[in-house]
């Protein structure tokens, strides 16, 4: 059988310099940065109290790694762009992860991994949540007068027999449909749900649970509830009504709400017809659908432009100018999506290919948690750099992945990072942001 790993690669050579290559390199890792990772979680102790929800039926005598040091790896590793768990097979022999996680030895295997995976249950699900809003409320040094919460859903595709898939008509395809709730740019909640469920189900009693917790830690704190028309629903707007919770969703457009807003639609049309630049104007009227317990608020927006009329609503029980309510407080909303896209693409959220439920479930989690330590850098380390608003991809390529050798003896591990990394000042500024004081 042919030994690859003494194999040569021969490339074009460079003047008379022949140029070859192998994996006889030893210990050489291409995560250098990643021991940041270990700084942010020991400061924000994020997976400890984790770890002590898992049921661990194994026999202690016999155990070679523990809870919390298989969740520091799969979350770590997440982080750094392995979202395969047969990767884990290679990577529990880099030295540089094993220091990241604490361990001087090989560390699980993806085997040990996965039967992690699947011990998965709601309690579980339950305490990571409790966690992250725990690390969100305690991210703030005051208490905040305004919080947004947006919720939105989005397609989660499977490709095998995961329990709990169905069919969406709306996405066309096999899918599961994760919830998730983020306020700014922290992640609150990512929650796995069946997609042949309405896409707003279970909304509301997460909404219920974020307000009572928050309020908790600041009794006065203004609370607005911020989606799409997905979640306009009766009973969500109701319990905001009588909790004190305000509210700012869309509303699907139908023949009566554009009645209401034919006057703006019309001067829209005449005044483009008139000019040809696109136009818009805004209207507020009450209005209730029959599902509805009462009339509300709505703010109409009558746009024309060269493909026509395109008239938009939403409904809210904020006060305020109609147009800054819609194009200043609603479409900032949009920003979600890249939140959304951060998870799935940069940190792969959608990896849920287990066949049960609550390993999916935790699966979408890892990646939660992952998010919480890599916006914890990006927050604290990187404002008023060219990192500061950077998605989760690029700050793992240009500040995480560094290539390092790796040396270690009996007094210490020695990661030595490339002479020639561009980015030496900031790696620094990282440094002194991260390192307690």
């Amino acid at each position: 059988m042919t030994n690859y790993t003494l194999k040569k690669y021969k490339f074009p050579a460079v003047k008379r310099l022949r140029v070859v290559s192998s994996f006889e390199g030893g210990d050489v890792t291409s995560d250098g940065g990643g021991l940041f990772l270990r700084m942010v979680e020991k400061k924000l102790n994020l997976l400890r109290p984790i770890a002590k929800e898992f049921k661990d039926a194994r026999d202690q005598s016999k155990v070679e790694h523990d809870i919390f040091t298989m969740l520091q790896q799969r979350v770590f590793c997440q982080a750094l762009g392995y979202e395969d768990l047969n990767d884990h097979n290679a990577l529990r022999k880099d030295v540089a992860i094993q220091a990241m996680v604490g361990s001087d030895n090989d560390l699980a295997s993806s085997s040990t991994l996965c039967r992690l995976e699947n011990t998965a249950d709601r309690s579980i699900a339950w305490t990571i949540h409790k966690r992250m809003v725990n690390v969100f409320i305690d991210s703030f040094d005051e208490a905040p007068k305004e919080l947004v919460l947006d919720f939105d859903a989005t397609d989660d595709l499977v490709h095998g027999n995961q329990a709990g898939k169905f069919f969406n008509g709306y996405y066309r395809n096999y899918c599961f449909l994760p919830l998730y709730v983020f306020c700014g740019k922290q992640l609150l909640v990512a929650y796995l749900r069946r997609s042949d469920r309405d896409g707003a189900r279970h909304a509301w009693a997460i909404l219920s649970l974020l307000a009572k917790k928050l309020r908790q830690a600041w009794p006065d704190v203004k609370i607005i509830f911020r989606g799409d028309s997905g979640f306009c629903r009766d009973k969500m707007l109701e319990w905001c009504d009588k909790n004190n919770v305000y509210y700012i969703t869309g509303v699907a457009r139908n023949k009566r709400l554009e009645a209401e807003l034919l006057p703006q639609t019309n001067q829209a049309k005449e005044d483009f017809e008139q000019t040809r630049i696109k136009q818009k104007t805004f209207a507020k009227f009450s209005y209730a659908a029959k599902s509805w317990s009462r009339e509300r608020k709505i703010i109409g927006k009558a746009e024309h432009s060269s493909k026509g009329s395109n008239p938009r609503f939403i409904v809210t029980n904020l006060d305020g100018d109609s147009q800054h309510l819609y194009e200043k407080v609603y479409c900032a909303r949009g920003d979600m999506e890249n939140r959304i896209k951060e998870m799935q693409l940069g940190l792969f959220s959608d990896r849920t290919s287990c066949s049960a439920w609550w390993a999916n479930q935790l699966r979408l989690l890892f990646a939660a948690l992952a998010y919480v330590l890599m916006e914890y850098i990006r927050r604290i380390a990187l404002p008023k750099t060219e990192f500061e608003n950077a998605q989760m991809n690029t700050i793992r390529l240009r500040l995480l992945k560094i290539g390092a050798v790796v040396t270690k003896n009996t007094r210490r591990i020695c990661i030595l990072l490339s002479t020639h990394f561009p980015l030496k000042a900031l790696f620094e500024k990282m440094y002194v942001a991260l390192t307690p004081t």
